[in-house]
């Protein structure tokens, strides 16, 4: 596979793929891969689904673009069905994840400006992901991702995830706080997620409460009916004042959104930010249709069923040998020895499986697979990784 042109910022993988429809992915052979990665997190509904494609057909060849100097009748009419989703005031709409985050990021410190902070501090977790510009990877912990880049360091407080102790302690320690910025659910970090489940957000939400502060999720991974719900803080009673999002929002069509509500709301005026790409017709009426779709269908109640039947067939397969799962929905973590060589598992789940997968956290198998995947898909996903896995106990 030749990429001459191409900057060699991935180490893709030794495979191209040429068509896609629903859980799985062709080759140009038209050999079938199951596809339990959808794109990290993305292709939600899966590939190609026909609601989707038959909305980017057809604004496509109305109108893609004329944008933000003018009114979009198709963002208003997305703006208005993932607000009310996901239970938020207002909303940006930007081209990435990334970009979600760096709104978030500058939400935070405009907040912190109209109250007379110089240089505030915003509290992100240890083993985070938040996006590869450069305000969004400074809130990142991954060593890697930030290595060379002058991350901007002291604009940021980290502590360990889950450990509400050390948000009080940082609270002591530092007056110069804003916001925290948090995962639900850490993706890239390994699928962790906090002792206490989700009430770990509604503790973070009354320290902020307490301090003034912003509360901010980053559901770039977890939205999008991934866990079962149209945002995962929705298995709480959190309610966050900023929320980003992306990934699934456009089940392949790349597009992203940060929200606001209460002391959030109003902080962007004219010219505080913007994007030439934003909210373009084409992409507001896709998230519009994704948003349709999951409105009106059993499909996040199938994320949870089928996400639930996955963890617990292969613990039951496995289990004996060390095997542990995490996670929520069709956000999947499937937690090996971490005495096991896992460098191979990836390419030999490909190769011998036709199985598409993750590992991260150094020893934890990734799933995000459609959330309408069928029994009969989640069964073979199940016996694929059993057949990869138990050769190696």
């Amino acid at each position: 596979m030749s990429a001459t042109y191409l900057m060699p910022t991935y180490n893709r993988q030794p495979i191209n793929f040429t068509r896609g429809s629903g859980s799985w992915l062709y080759t140009k052979d038209d050999t079938p891969y199951l596809d339990a990665l959808t794109g990290i997190a993305v292709c939600g509904l899966g590939h190609c689904h026909p609601q989707v494609t038959d909305a980017i057909q057809q604004q496509a060849a109305t109108l893609v673009h004329t944008s933000n100097l003018f009114g979009i009748d198709w963002q208003e009419r997305a703006g208005e069905i993932l607000c009310t989703a996901a239970q938020m005031d207002s909303v940006f709409f930007a081209n990435s994840g990334a970009e979600a985050n760096e709104a978030a990021l500058k939400l935070a410190r405009l907040y912190a400006h109209k109250q007379g902070f110089k240089r505030p501090k915003v509290i992100v977790m240890e083993q985070s992901f938040h996006g590869r510009t450069l305000l969004s990877l400074s809130a990142t912990a991954n060593p890697k991702a930030r290595e060379g880049f002058y991350t901007l360091d002291d604009d940021f407080i980290r502590v360990p995830f889950g450990d509400i102790s050390a948000i009080k302690q940082a609270a002591q320690d530092h007056d110069d706080i804003c916001a925290i910025f948090v995962e639900p659910i850490q993706g890239e970090g390994g699928l962790n997620t906090a002792a206490n489940g989700f009430t770990y957000l509604e503790e973070i939400q009354a320290e902020c409460e307490a301090n003034n502060w912003l509360f901010m999720l980053d559901e770039v991974q977890t939205g999008n009916g991934r866990t079962g719900k149209y945002f995962a803080y929705q298995h709480s009673n959190a309610r966050p004042d900023v929320l980003t999002t992306a990934k699934g929002l456009g089940n392949g069509f790349p597009v992203g959104a940060c929200m606001v509500r209460g002391r959030a709301n109003g902080l962007f005026g004219a010219g505080s930010h913007g994007s030439t790409y934003g909210g373009t017709p084409l992409a507001s009426r896709v998230v519009h249709t994704v948003y349709d779709v999951l409105g009106n269908s059993d499909i996040m109640e199938n994320a949870v069923t089928e996400g639930l039947f996955i963890r617990e067939t292969l613990v039951d397969a496995l289990g004996q040998h060390g095997v542990s799962s995490r996670g929520a929905g069709m956000m999947i973590g499937i937690a090996l020895p971490e005495d096991m060589d896992c460098s191979q598992l990836v390419d030999r789940a490909r190769d011998e499986q036709k199985l598409i997968i993750n590992v991260t956290g150094g020893h934890v198998i990734r799933l995000l697979p459609p959330l309408n995947m069928s029994r009969d898909e989640s069964t073979q996903v199940v016996e694929r990784l059993v057949d990869l896995l138990q050769p190696s106990f």
